[in-house]
């Protein structure tokens, strides 16, 4: 689709503007939109995970420190960066840099500093909000089991079994 305003680059943003009551749509292209000041998500990205992390670190140091960045500093800093997962062998360096973890052990390995992260970004350490509820069993089960009867209703009658394909519509019929 072109756009609605310079009629010359394609539309990648639809602004919708209410006038007197009644929507206007206009497909704009990356520039009319910026001119307009309105701003798109190809024009404006979120930052990365990895660079949230390491000013996180950042500031992490220089809290731990005092204020200073003297040697101790850097050392401890060193220090930290050094530690390793003895089951994946990485390091926290990595997950500054990528914004993951390599195993499941990394959380034990690096708890400490991971706790310091979670108390920096979230303000506690602890996890004071909404807890998982995971779903009742017989609606779980109710849809792993109707999902599993039409995979095999369907190997039925791909089969030519259609007594056994019978059966099983009936059953499905059942639980719907």
């Amino acid at each position: 689709m072109v756009c609605d305003n310079c009629r010359e680059r394609d539309s990648v943003l639809k602004l919708v503007q209410v006038i007197d009551g009644t929507p206007k749509e206009l497909h704009l292209c990356e520039r009319c939109a910026a001119e307009k000041g309105v701003e798109s998500a190809v024009a404006a990205p979120s930052p990365a995970i990895g660079e949230l992390l390491q000013k996180v670190q950042q500031q992490l140091l220089v809290g731990a420190g005092g204020g200073g960045t003297g040697a101790g500093d850097a050392a401890a800093a060193s220090a930290r960066d050094a530690v390793r997962c003895t089951f994946c062998s990485a390091t926290l360096a990595d997950f500054r840099s990528t914004g993951r973890l390599g195993c499941p052990h990394c959380y034990e390995a690096f708890e400490g500093s991971l706790r310091e992260l979670l108390r920096r970004v979230h303000g506690n350490a602890r996890h004071t909000g909404r807890v998982y509820m995971p779903p009742r069993a017989e609606t779980a089960d109710h849809g792993g089991s109707l999902g599993e009867l039409r995979d095999r209703l369907k190997r039925a009658i791909e089969a030519e079994q259609f007594e056994l394909a019978a059966d099983i519509r009936d059953r499905i019929r059942v639980l719907e």
